[in-house]
């Protein structure tokens, strides 16, 4: 008897408080099953065997460790609102005559069997989900995914090690707690912590201030490099400002409130707003959990959903044409060369090739600073250039070459260029090439047909059009003596698209590549040549923004699952603090009509301030995604807007609904009178 006394008691306890504990329960199973589905994907042997499939499982990689580092943060925060709501019957339980060691061995049994619940639970449903989402993987590529059901069994020991360790790290936390309390402060311990907090203007301020600068980050930053470097700085200070803001902001904001008389001395106002600026400063931690879960959740689906969703665009953008041809050469005869052996193999085939895309180039790595070309690297400190903000790709192109490409006939004196900007912004009339003069810009035009490279280049790139190839050959000697064995080549760039399926796209890309190296291997001063197959890198490419949109659908349904068990708990712990308050003012004659009326306004002013919050995140977020997105290709910004917006909307009705549900759970609490 004596052994099963504590077993049974922790389950009793558990069963008891089934309202706290399903929801636990239900999100750690969720963790368990999302963290073991992530790593399915990225061992299984069935999705590495599709095309693309290692791209995707790399990319899913990542997933595995976010997971695993949310799920410990995040079940240790919201194990906290168990344990202060157990601590009243752990204390009656001291009171009565049992031990620390008697409480600790009941807690150990109630974090055991939380354990085997969520690991129980969530391998089963990953188990058995395990194979949806394979073939959804299949689907997103693609491709047909094999009939053959497996388990991984070492997902299944890391998981299980991993969940074993943040349940044992719990304990110790909840032990803690109750070992370094006395048995009163126990049974008082969901009236402590409610000393009415004073209004922190210092700390409202620098919330405002930290946001500030944050939003201002991501509206000035133009550069996408600098993009995606400042991106996560600006990350951390949305992240502090909007707790500081919640925490003294809210506080202040409720004192503001009490002060307008003719608002706050209303019955559907006065108890709400009393009641939030008695405890603020911890439901202020909770609104700003919620607000950065949710902003988390948009940026995240947005910019994944953005990317997948326009990935025909982005791929278009990536290869110009269905075959592209690259010779590292001004040479005309090996050019054409390697141009006719592309073109017999394509004859051979019974094809025509269609919207051929035709120019030469001298591309460069380089630095700028304002309108300045800098190519000594000696003279970089001199130049103030110390950053990788400088670092631009330099395209100088003759004006022949683009008015064949672009249809045009336009015309240049020396000293005078056309200029095309990509993924930068030049404010300048002039540019100076080290040791190549002043030139005059003409005219900014305002597209180009890019090559492929440039486009998913992380560095902005600099088009100049230069009157004649004599302009072009003084920047390539000048470039060669300044970098010498690390020098730049000409390009001599050809493509074309084929009518025809995929797989003979594919076919006539492997019989071009065989061919062209077999000119290198016959004439060893051929000229070095790249070839590329759309078509070929169609499956790489779309398993990249694939394993990009699968992971933020799944990291999204975790934060989303974050979110709204911190809403759940946010009204239940709520509920039970207001009760004995709302049951005061029923006996005084408070009515439940008076009583849903309050509870409305108190919704209205603060419930749904992180989701405006988060709205106005994702907002001032958005230029600085834009530049992020660029460095996967896509150029599209009507499209981001797009699903920025629908993205919200969504989540906003699903917010909306997850409010109305838990709303219900906290009037039912508050409303029920104490026996």
């Amino acid at each position: 008897m004596r052994q099963i006394f504590y077993p049974k008691l922790a389950a009793s306890g558990m069963y008891k408080n089934r309202k706290i504990y399903l929801p636990y329960l239900l999100t750690c199973i969720g963790m368990v099953m999302m963290h073991y589905i992530i790593g399915f994907l990225t061992v299984n042997e069935g999705v590495a065997a599709m095309q693309g499939g290692d791209t995707m499982q790399m990319t899913l990689s990542l997933g595995t460790g976010v997971v695993a580092v949310f799920a410990m943060i995040f079940l240790f925060y919201t194990n906290s609102f168990l344990i202060r709501r157990r601590k009243k019957e752990f204390g009656l339980y001291n009171i009565l005559g049992m031990g620390k060691w008697n409480l600790f061995r009941v807690m150990f049994w109630e974090s055991f069997f939380c354990g085997i619940i969520a690991l129980l639970g969530g391998l089963g449903c990953g188990i058995l989900l395990s194979k949806a989402a394979e073939l959804s993987m299949a689907k997103v590529l693609g491709e047909t995914a094999s009939l053959h059901f497996s388990i991984e069994y070492g997902v299944i020991g890391k998981t299980v090690v991993l969940f074993a360790v943040i349940f044992g790290v719990i304990l110790l936390n909840s032990v803690r707690q109750i070992y370094v309390s006395k048995p009163v402060e126990l049974m008082h311990s969901e009236a402590a912590g409610e000393k009415p907090p004073k209004a922190n203007w210092f700390l409202a301020l620098a919330g405002v201030g930290l946001l500030g600068v944050a939003y201002y980050l991501a509206v000035t930053i133009q550069n996408p490099m600098t993009a995606m470097v400042m991106f996560f700085v600006a990350v951390i200070l949305v992240i502090l400002g909007t707790y500081l803001l919640f925490m003294a902001g809210s506080v202040a904001f409720c004192r503001l409130l009490q002060k307008r008389k003719g608002y706050y001395y209303k019955t559907n106002h006065f108890v709400s707003v009393s009641s939030m600026a008695f405890r603020m400063k911890r439901n202020g931690a909770g609104l700003a959990s919620i607000c950065i879960l949710s902003t988390m959740v948009l940026v995240m689906i947005s910019s994944t959903a953005c990317l997948y969703i326009g990935k025909e665009e982005n791929l278009r953008n990536r290869y110009p044409r269905n075959m592209v041809i690259d010779t590292f050469t001004m040479d005309e005869t090996y050019a054409k060369k390697a141009q006719e052996e592309a073109l017999n193999v394509v004859k051979e085939h019974g094809l025509l090739a269609e919207n051929v895309l035709h120019y030469r180039y001298l591309g460069i790595g380089c630095y700028m600073k304002e309108n300045q070309v800098i190519l000594d690297i000696d003279k970089l400190e001199s130049f103030g250039v110390n950053s990788y903000e400088n670092v631009i790709q330099l395209y100088v192109v003759p004006l022949s070459d683009y008015n064949k490409v672009m249809g045009k006939e336009e015309t240049l004196e020396q000293g005078q260029i056309l200029m095309y900007c990509a993924k930068m912004d030049y404010q300048y009339d002039t540019i100076e090439i080290e040791g190549c003069g002043l030139m005059k810009v003409k005219e900014k035009v305002s597209e180009f047909i890019e090559d492929g490279d440039g486009v998913v280049s992380m560095i902005p790139s600099l088009y100049l059009f230069v009157p004649d190839d004599e302009v072009m050959q003084r920047v390539f000697e000048v470039q060669s003596a300044a970098y010498g064995d690390n020098s730049s080549f000409y390009h001599d760039f050809f493509g074309f698209d084929l009518n025809c399926s995929e797989e003979e796209k594919i076919q006539v890309g492997r019989e071009t590549a065989d061919r062209l190296h077999q000119l290198t291997i016959e004439d060893e001063a051929f000229p070095h040549v790249d070839s590329e197959c759309a078509a070929a890198e169609r499956n790489s490419f779309y398993a990249l923004y694939g394993g990009m949109f699968f992971l933020g659908i799944l990291l999204g349904l975790v934060f989303i699952l974050a979110a709204v068990l911190i809403i759940y708990y946010k009204q239940i712990s709520e509920g039970y603090e207001d009760q004995s308050r709302f049951d005061i003012m029923q006996k005084v004659g408070m009515t439940k009509r008076e009583i849903r009326k309050s509870v409305n306004s108190q919704v209205l002013t603060v419930f749904f301030l992180p989701l405006i919050t988060a709205g106005i995140h994702l907002g001032f977020a958005f230029p600085i995604l834009l530049k992020i997105l660029m460095l996967f290709g896509l150029l599209d910004k009507m499209l981001l807007i797009q699903v920025a917006v629908g993205s919200y909307l969504i989540f906003a009705l699903f917010y909306v609904l997850v409010y109305r549900i838990t709303s219900r759970l906290y009037y039912g609490i508050i409303t029920v009178r104490e026996k």
